[in-house]
């Protein structure tokens, strides 16, 4: 069973940055790794349906972002160590939210759509105060 746990959430003024890790362990049924899952960060707001944010292929080659955080976010893969980061600059009070990791087993491009997602992080959250 994959795990999923993400931490580096908190409080910070907007304009200020954070970095959210995500840490993956164990194995898919299917038996596979962390090297050969595609990543995503997606965020829920109070009252708002869950968004993505961000995706990163297997490889790290294939890399994509929501528009509304181009420039301010960056996701990157350390698959030495089994984690994901979405480094996060410039950071906005509509940046508000739960934050969640989410692991797919595939060999494809990043992927912008929860659904293609088998597994999910429990959410870490991050608040920027105006």
């Amino acid at each position: 069973q994959v795990q999923l746990v993400e931490s580096g959430g908190g409080l910070v003024q907007a304009g200020g940055s954070l970095r959210l890790s995500c840490t993956a362990s164990g194995r898919s049924a299917s038996g596979r790794s962390f090297n050969s899952y595609g990543m995503g960060w997606f965020r829920q707001a109070p009252g708002k349906e869950r968004e993505f944010v961000a995706a990163i292929s297997w490889s790290g080659g294939s890399k994509v972002n929501v528009g509304s955080v181009k420039g301010r976010f960056t996701i990157s893969r350390d698959n030495a160590k089994n984690t994901v980061y979405l480094q996060m600059n410039s950071l906005e009070p509509e940046d508000t939210a739960v934050y969640y990791c989410a692991a797919r087993e595939s060999w494809e491009r990043a992927s912008t759509s929860a659904n293609d997602y088998n597994y999910w992080g429990q959410g870490t959250q991050v608040t920027v105060s105006s």
